[in-house]
């Protein structure tokens, strides 16, 4: 599975004095099974973009293509799309409406004709860590990272090649956030899905993701591995990003004569790089 965005513009409001180009030629291709994640301050296009992989918004010029085929075509099913390019909004109560948890997680794949759509939604429940004692409660009395689990379970649901996640992890505490990104990081691997991790959280996506795109002004200003991008981390601040704070760390480090590698990311690569310089 993959998705290839071609020369992807899109204007708000074209044609009105309230005229916004909100993406400008976005090229980019997502593999199959690649873990990306998508960063920039507000207002960079992250969300915009991330709504036209799965259809919700359409180009205003520009194709983009779903295994080869393109989306706008004559003959290609947006309900299909959907299906297979799950989106997980930044706020799940967006996404919930069934009376119980249940019948939420099952409505999708029911809508979408699967057998057994109660197993399937059971199974994507015990995928993001709700258990039997959830299955009756109302969406809207959980918690909100209980809701974000609920509303990435309903998306699971329905077998997505490709599952998109805006901001899953905004207002929860640290452990609530670990929990969400380790089960989403598991699942990526063992199912082999393509994951887009939209986030502002520059430790999260250093530590998760494969490959990290920047988004700046409407189009793509970095595109590569977390060590890659944020070796550019005075330009990214340049545009009101950061760097992790370990990457700060390691610098200072380095400019105080310390034989370090700066180029590591996670705390866990710090530690050992320090660790390898002591013993130097």
């Amino acid at each position: 599975m993959s998705i290839k965005i071609k020369n992807v513009n899109y204007t708000y409001a074209e044609g009105t004095a309230y005229e916004m180009h909100a993406l400008k030629d976005i090229n980019l291709e997502i593999p199959d099974g690649q873990f990306v994640g998508l960063i920039g301050h507000t207002g960079s296009g992250k969300s915009t973009l991330v709504q036209h992989l799965n259809g919700l918004i359409h180009a205003t010029g520009g194709r983009i293509y779903f295994n080869g085929r393109d989306i706008y075509g004559e003959n290609f099913s947006m309900k299909e799309l959907r299906s297979k390019v799950g989106l997980v909004f930044q706020y799940p109560e967006h996404q919930l409406f069934e009376i119980d948890v249940l019948t939420d997680v099952s409505f999708g794949p029911k809508n979408l004709g699967f057998p057994e759509a109660e197993e399937k939604a059971k199974e994507a429940l015990r995928m993001v860590g709700m258990g039997e004692e959830y299955y009756r409660r109302s969406p809207f009395e959980l918690s909100g990272g209980q809701k974000r689990r609920v509303a990435i379970a309903g998306v699971l649901a329905m077998e997505p090649q490709m599952l998109i996640l805006d901001e899953p992890t905004a207002g929860l505490d640290p452990k609530g956030r670990d929990e969400i990104l380790d089960q989403i990081s598991r699942l990526q691997k063992e199912r082999g899905i393509s994951v887009v991790l939209v986030s502002h959280s520059m430790e999260d996506v250093a530590r998760y993701v494969d490959r990290i795109i920047v988004m700046n002004q409407g189009q793509v200003r970095f595109d590569g591995t977390p060590k890659e991008v944020f070796r550019h981390f005075r330009e990214l601040e340049k545009i009101g990003l950061a760097a992790p704070q370990v990457t700060y760390l390691m610098q200072e480090l380095k400019e105080k004569g310390a034989d370090v590698d700066t180029d590591v990311t996670t705390v866990e690569e710090a530690a050992d790089a320090i660790e390898s310089w002591l013993k130097k």
